[in-house]
């Protein structure tokens, strides 16, 4: 009786977590079927596009890794980069998993690798599921909901961009543009400070590649990181 009661309330909270994470669902899928149609316009194939959704799992990196990839950036550029606009995940683990405290760390590792902003988000509404029976499976009904829609939309966005017209597909390269600028307006609204820190990246980024000829993809690098530079001491500044 105790293992169905045990096997009942982890399906319990594995299905309520998949019902919170349905609009994260919502909003993925459009996102990543652009993704797909992009990076198979940069020159990934159906296969490579899919797999980088499935190991790499951010968006904002992959859509700027399909865009160094279409620029002809290395491997070491697109490393870095991605590396350095993903820093963020560190804080969001921490306190992530500092919430589940109750949680063991059996969980904590696998739950921690399914964390993006949206997630992230979603779970920091929940507090009260942690210290739950079988909490775990709450927040995995959430990541696993949010992990397949992304894949699903890359697949389905790969196979969209070998049938949809080329100029159709190319129009879509404008969806990595808006979603930076919806990342950042919110944010520049809040803090002017923020736009002026964009602003030096985007200087940065411009002066390498005109005035000291580097590719685009060491350009993206150096402007992200001492753009980041910038807004440490900036933002530390309007605290203090």
């Amino acid at each position: 009786m105790d293992i169905k009661q045990h096997r009942s309330q982890r399906v319990m909270m594995l299905r309520r977590g998949m019902t919170v994470g349905i609009p994260i669902m919502l909003g993925y899928l459009p996102i990543a079927i652009t993704y797909g149609v992009l990076a198979k316009q940069a020159g990934m194939s159906l296969v490579e596009l899919t797999f980088m959704s499935i190991l790499v799992y951010a968006g904002a990196s992959q859509f700027m890794a399909a865009n160094m990839i279409a620029v002809g950036a290395g491997a070491m550029e697109i490393i870095i980069a991605t590396f350095v606009l993903n820093f963020r995940h560190f804080v969001m683990s921490l306190s992530f998993t500092n919430r589940l405290r109750s949680v063991g760390i059996n969980w904590k590792a696998p739950l921690t690798l399914g964390l993006t902003d949206e997630s992230f988000a979603v779970s920091s509404m929940h507090t009260k599921e942690p210290g739950m029976d079988k909490g775990g499976y709450f927040y995995a009904g959430i990541f696993i909901t949010a992990y397949i829609s992304w894949i699903v939309g890359s697949f389905l966005g790969g196979v969209l961009g070998e049938v949809i017209p080329e100029n159709l597909s190319q129009s879509m390269g404008i969806a990595l543009y808006a979603m930076f600028i919806g990342l950042i307006v919110p944010t520049v609204k809040k803090e002017l400070k923020v736009g002026l820190i964009v602003i030096i990246a985007m200087l940065i980024n411009t002066l390498c590649m005109e005035l000291f000829h580097m590719s685009s993809g060491w350009a993206i690098v150096i402007g992200t990181v001492f753009g980041g530079f910038f807004g440490i001491f900036l933002l530390e500044e309007e605290q203090a």
